[in-house]
């Protein structure tokens, strides 16, 4: 027998009740209020990192010290960190258009991988650069050194001050505000090693803090490429097990047969998308039913988009019987 069109039919459907847009716009200019207010402190945050990084450049290069060096490039890491921050939080409010119909918010995902790879061959060349000092050390101007290592500890410091009152739901700076408190390390580090020089004439100290600093860059940029590879590739997000949202579905709402063609994926670092295919006992009406998954999908998997397919019941012996062994393989 051939099902009706309604049941055959790709349906997405949102439904929310009049109370629940009468709240959200009772608290839209609170929340867009404390949106701006999120944005300006990353952008500050940016900016002040940034003219520090130069700084660190510059004093590493006239001082001849390579930690300075290692710890302008995770400096860098950082700042890079906070720009992706911003504009994942400034990328988020543009609306989506006919060519880009899920909007802008996987650019940030590219950039971060591109500069992943740029770390790695930063790390490279810092420590190719420490085991060169290590054999033939090169003269250090302790007391620049030292001067600068301590501004960038300042700066770090403000940044984690000005960063500190994020919201625990905001994951972009939250993740910036970890790049931040390994650049305060790594800050600690290169005051120590201006000390070491500049007290005791090691000059060991400079190449062997370098290290110290370039394994931190290494890994924030293997941890970054590792995600953003994984969600260009449109990977699970991590926490979601593909066969137990399928078991929840099909156990938690009545009515449901089947569950089968689940595909879930991010397309950011927070947006978790998903579509599926269901098939449903006699009597639950399709859109009720779409409007219980995508319920139980928001509230135990955090999806915030999901297509939900009903199908007939010919779709146990036509192209939907290979899409069902697919997703249970």
């Amino acid at each position: 027998m051939q099902a009706s069109p309604a049941r055959q039919a790709s349906m997405h459907s949102h439904h929310h009740s009049h109370e629940h847009h009468d709240h959200d716009h009772a608290h839209a200019p609170a929340a867009d209020a404390s949106g701006r207010r999120r944005e300006q402190r990353l952008l500050f945050a940016f900016g002040l990192t940034a003219v520090t990084l130069v700084i660190e450049a510059v004093g590493g290069w006239i001082s001849g010290s390579l930690a300075l060096l290692a710890d302008a490039g995770h400096m860098l890491v950082d700042a890079s960190a906070l720009l992706f921050a911003w504009l994942g939080a400034w990328f988020a409010t543009r609306p989506a258009d006919s060519l880009r119909s899920f909007g802008y918010a996987r650019l940030e995902v590219l950039v971060g991988y591109t500069n992943s790879l740029t770390q790695i061959a930063l790390v490279a060349w810092i420590v190719c650069e420490a085991v060169f000092r290590f054999l033939q050390p090169t003269p250090i101007l302790s007391g620049t050194m030292l001067v600068v290592a301590v501004a960038g500890l300042l700066v770090n410091i403000f940044v984690l001050r000005v960063l500190g009152g994020h919201d625990h739901d905001d994951l972009n700076t939250a993740a910036a505000r970890l790049h931040v408190i390994g650049d305060l390390l790594g800050s600690v580090g290169a005051v120590a090693a201006a000390l070491i020089v500049r007290y005791f004439d090691a000059l060991w100290a400079d190449p062997l803090f370098s290290i110290f600093v370039s394994l931190l860059i290494l890994n924030s940029a293997w941890r970054l490429l590792r995600r953003s590879a994984h969600i260009l590739l449109e990977g699970v997000p991590e926490g979601v097990d593909v066969d137990e949202l399928r078991r929840q579905v099909e156990e938690g709402i009545d009515g449901v047969r089947e569950i089968h063609h689940v595909h879930v994926w991010q397309l950011s670092g927070g947006r978790r998308m998903a579509t599926l295919h269901a098939r449903l006992h006699e009597g639950l009406p399709p859109d009720q039913a779409i409007h219980a998954i995508q319920e139980l999908l928001e509230s135990r998997f955090a999806v915030s988009h999901a297509t939900v397919q009903i199908d007939g019941d010919d779709c146990a012996a036509g192209a939907c019987a290979g899409a069902r062994h697919a997703s249970k393989s």
